[in-house]
């Protein structure tokens, strides 16, 4: 393996390793995955004694291109003013990793990927997972690319759950931890939400009860449907107010039909319809169920104290002020149970008025505290950087 320790220069590797041929994945739901396929991408140089690792772990329909052009979009990355030289995951001193998740589309093992024993696409045949399968599989490839413990984890919404399972059960595999705009369980108001998304895509007649592979049909309605009703979470009603309004959509006057009559609408619309280019119908059914079965207190007696008890761990938790989606309300449950072991942690709400969203947009004072404390952290624990 060579890419770990080579300068892989400002646009980043990707590869796509199978992983768990000898050492099977053993899924929270009992069943085994072997072997499984990682697409990841990776920036930077990791240094002799590979202690400048950070791992960045992604939201819901994110995938490894985090940075550079996505080769099945064409844009940008999702987080380009977070990683990269000079920046707050500094390409320069950091070596950056960011795979694809488990259960997504984007080349690592999932519902679209051709199960190894029929060579067609697993479809519904593949196992439900959890985070902590994310995780576990996420475990595998730090293991391959040689690294025993990791300088960082990062990452927002979904991201942040993975961050905090790898925290409290991989504990002694990571020096500092950075979960943004997330939260420790799953809510009612959260299921709910994917479960009308998953109700959408099952609905459509063109799902074939998730075998439309076999067919030249795509449940497209569906996905764009879910896509929409998940995007308005993503946003708070300041900022949908301030972009939208009760502007019309290329018109003086109401048409009195079921027109995109207003600009909410028809971007709520592009939004489904673009989506669906580039992601899975079933990978998204896995990954919102994923999300609904995670609570980081669930194998410590419903106790999220108990989860961190025995930690070395430094955490550093973000909110922004507007996400009703993951609230500042839940960050600040983690750090009071963080408190109350004596962990070390900071916590910041960001006053940023752009909802959920805020992570992901240009926030100076975001990156600003990720670029600090990782530099304080790096010179603290005496880290020899590139």
């Amino acid at each position: 393996m060579t890419v770990a320790t080579e300068n892989i220069g400002e646009d980043g590797f990707a590869e796509v390793v199978t992983l768990g041929e000898n050492d099977p994945l053993r899924l929270t739901s009992g069943e085994i995955l072997s072997p499984i396929k990682v697409a990841y991408k990776c920036w930077g140089k990791l240094n002799e004694d590979k202690s400048n690792a950070i791992l960045i772990c992604h939201a819901l329909t994110g995938d490894q291109y985090a940075r550079g052009q996505n080769p099945i979009t064409g844009k940008e990355g999702w987080w380009p003013k977070l990683i990269g030289p000079g920046l707050a995951a500094d390409t320069n001193k950091y070596f950056v990793i960011c795979p694809n998740v488990l259960g997504s589309c984007s080349g690592t093992s999932g519902p679209k990927e051709n199960n190894p024993e029929t060579g067609e696409p697993y479809g519904l045949d593949f196992p439900v997972i959890t985070i902590a399968d994310m995780v576990g599989a996420q475990v595998k490839l730090i293991d391959h690319l040689g690294i025993d413990v990791l300088f960082s984890v990062i990452g927002g919404s979904m991201g942040g759950m993975q961050v905090l399972h790898w925290a409290v059960n991989h504990k002694e595999r990571l020096n500092t931890a950075i979960p943004i705009a997330s939260t420790w369980r799953h809510s009612a108001q959260n299921i709910a939400f994917h479960e009308v998304g998953r109700q959408a895509i099952m609905a459509d007649p063109s799902w074939h009860g998730g075998r439309y592979f076999e067919t030249d049909e795509r449940p497209h309605a569906g996905l764009s449907v879910a896509r929409m009703a998940a995007h308005i979470t993503y946003m708070s009603e300041g900022s949908l107010t301030a972009k939208f309004g009760r502007n019309l959509q290329d018109r003086e006057k109401l048409t009195f039909g079921f027109d995109a009559d207003f600009q909410i609408e028809s971007y709520l619309r592009y939004q489904g319809i673009s989506f669906v280019d580039r992601f899975d119908a079933n990978s998204y059914l896995y990954i919102t169920r994923a999300m609904d079965y995670y609570d980081i207190s669930a194998d410590f007696d419903g106790s999220l104290t108990k989860a961190f008890e025995g930690t070395s761990v430094k955490y550093c938790i973000m909110s922004f002020t507007s996400d009703w989606l993951y609230t500042t309300a839940e960050s600040r449950e983690i750090v009071r149970a963080l408190n109350a072991v004596g962990a070390n942690v900071s916590f910041v709400e960001i006053d940023m008025d752009k909802g959920h969203d805020s992570f992901l947009l240009d926030c100076s004072e975001m990156f600003k505290i990720v670029s600090g404390f990782l530099a304080a952290e790096a010179q603290e624990s005496g880290i020899r950087l590139p």
